[in-house]
């Protein structure tokens, strides 16, 4: 049996805006195993981003729990660290100076450090390019240089939103399969949000279909699917199918995102 290193159990949650209380979500429980890949998939505004941000101790669940590996989750931590749509590299710090800067304050000689930073270079292709800065970078490795810099944390779980949403299509599927390269590898545990269904079922050991309104986990469904998986294989396409079909279920209409 795998161990559940992410548990959510009976969480909602609410937000004030002006006078309306937005119950935004509902006793919503799931759970992670360690080394899955487990997607957040649902429209705009059901809570997907909401969840994660409790996972990553940014945000706190008026009711309910959320655990990491065994422990309440009461501020943000380096063993569950996030990556956004929106980059966030420092303009001013080379590729190697941005990826050092995950490991500040940490309590580690600099032999160490150079080796952890040097290995998240090497995991994601970049260690060509240490002392170019994020001008001089595509979108694709830009983001390549925000996963290294979270690699060299060497973090339990990482969290993702919508990571790879604003890069081209070729340079999405490229860091989907550097992304499933550097997971199987290194066992990390990842929760990702997204609105790309071809992405999750490409991706995820599991998919959580989210229901809004207020936000809930309407269906769980496995992807028994070996890695790497090919998007025109018809078993692909039942899957896609599929999750179409029960967003019909749940009563929300979504509108895919397709990348043909």
């Amino acid at each position: 049996m795998q161990q559940q290193i992410i548990e959510v159990t009976n969480v909602n949650k609410s937000f004030q805006n002006g006078k309306q209380i937005i119950n935004v979500l509902d006793r919503v429980s799931f759970h992670v195993e360690k080394g899955e890949i487990v997607t957040l998939l649902g429209k705009s505004g059901c809570g997907k981003s909401t969840l994660l941000n409790m996972v990553g101790g940014f945000e706190k669940p008026d009711e309910g729990s959320v655990i990491l590996d065994g422990k309440s989750i009461k501020q943000p931590t380096k063993k569950c660290v996030m990556l956004f749509q929106q980059i966030n590299l420092l303009p001013w710090r080379s590729v190697l100076k941005n990826v050092e800067l995950g490991l500040a304050g940490e309590k580690i000689s600099r032999e160490e450090k150079n080796e952890r930073v040097m290995e998240a270079l090497k995991l994601v292709g970049l260690e060509g390019h240490l002392h170019q800065f994020p001008h001089q970078l595509s979108g694709g490795m830009q983001q390549r240089v925000a996963i290294a810099r979270a690699l060299a944390i060497a973090p339990d779980v990482i969290l993702m939103d919508e990571p790879f949403a604003a890069l081209d299509t070729f340079n999405r599927y490229h860091l989907q399969d550097e992304l499933l390269r550097i997971q199987e590898k290194k066992r990390t545990t990842i929760l990702l949000v997204t609105h790309d269904i071809d992405e999750a079922v490409y991706l995820s050991d599991r998919i959580l279909i989210m229901e809004s309104h207020p936000g809930r986990i309407f269906k769980d469904i496995p992807i028994k699917l070996v890695k790497p998986r090919d998007r025109a294989h018809g078993d692909f396409h039942y899957y896609r199918k599929k999750i179409l079909e029960e967003f019909e279920l749940s009563g929300d209409q979504f509108v895919p995102e397709y990348n043909i």
